[in-house]
């Protein structure tokens, strides 16, 4: 298969892509394939990580890897954005993109287009965007001795407003919503509305009104995920080392629990510690490598957090059922991606 020819999923939302890169010649066989997994999902021993393991045992998948080296492993939350409208609200669900010293773009913004699962384009464009809009704001400036800090770039709100980006996002704004009422019904508006009226129609669907971190059902049935060859299916603890992730043994923790009790008392027992399965840098079995892992304490269970492990994805903060645990920006480190 040629450099740059994409593969999609296009039967489930979210789900599979296959990208192959490289330049012509001895560089022309590489491949990066992912899985999307809407963080909705109700079972509370789906991960997402053996997911993506069990994907590549697909026929077409087994065929295309076969006989390659795996080089790379990495994940990330992806911000759904999008302007549709959030239960007992009018306000669009994208931020304010200004504030004094600084403004938002790309992903950080909500400018992923949901109905294509690619945000690189409006990250773009909301750069440039941005650069012009900070460059005719900071220009009567020149010579003046401005605290840039105190600087609201008014201008890049507006600008971005009548950008290609909200035109795009507004014509998908009900591709996502459309799958609350079920795949069925999200597949026929897919099918019909949105590609028969672009994004024209005269309505705006809702957003769904549980947060995701609700939607895990207790007593869920367990899934049995196909052991590790080292061929084409790996183990966490080796693809994790792939991230190159590093942090400074001294720096103050990033993942913190806000209310240990809360996790002990509906996390363990009510989902089995979900934690270790959500996260993509999760708990090893038989190893002390993951970033959560329950170990046992003088009174019982306690949930240890090895932060030096996180690769930055902030899919706990989302996910995790009691929302004990709080992630915050860390002072540096993290994943060292090659090639991604």
């Amino acid at each position: 298969m040629p450099p740059g020819l994409m593969c999609e999923d296009s039967q489930t939302y979210g789900g599979s892509f296959i990208y192959h890169y490289g330049n012509e010649g001895q560089d022309s066989n590489l491949v990066g394939i992912g899985l999307v997994v809407a963080l909705d999902y109700a079972n509370t021993y789906l991960s997402p990580f053996n997911e993506l393991q069990k994907l590549k045992l697909h026929p077409y998948f087994s065929t295309l890897l076969e006989g390659g080296k795996r080089i790379s492993y990495g994940a990330r939350a992806l911000n759904e954005g999008g302007l549709q409208v959030p239960p007992r609200s009018r306000c669009l669900s994208l931020p304010r993109v200004v504030f004094p010293g600084g403004v938002l773009v790309g992903c950080g913004a909500g400018f992923l287009d949901a109905a294509k699962a690619k945000g690189i384009h409006n990250a773009m464009k909301s750069g440039i965007i941005a650069a012009e809009s900070i460059f005719e704001h900071l220009q009567p400036q020149v010579g003046n001795d401005v605290d840039c800090a105190d600087n609201v770039v008014s201008g890049y709100q507006d600008a971005i407003r009548n950008s290609d980006v909200m035109r795009d996002l507004y014509s998908a704004r009900n591709y996502r919503p459309s799958f609350n009422y079920g795949r069925s019904f999200g597949i026929l508006h897919t099918g019909t509305i949105y590609y028969l009226f672009k994004g024209r129609e005269p309505w705006t669907l809702k957003h769904k009104k549980k947060p995701d971190h609700a939607c895990l059902k207790q007593n869920s049935h367990k899934i049995e995920y196909p052991k590790p060859d080292r061929k084409l299916l790996f183990d966490l603890m080796s693809s994790v080392s792939l991230t190159n992730t590093n942090h400074e043994s001294d720096q103050p923790p990033h993942l913190t629990l806000v209310d240990e009790k809360a996790t002990l008392s509906i996390n363990l027992p009510k989902f089995d510690g979900p934690e270790q399965r959500f996260c993509p840098a999760g708990y090893t079995i038989g190893g002390h490598f993951g970033v959560y892992e329950y170990i046992d304490g003088e009174n019982g269970k306690n949930l240890k957090i090895n932060f030096q492990n996180c690769i930055h994805c902030k899919t706990c903060d989302i996910k995790d059922p009691s929302q004990s645990i709080n992630w915050v920006t860390p002072e540096g480190g993290g994943p060292a991606y090659d090639g991604m």
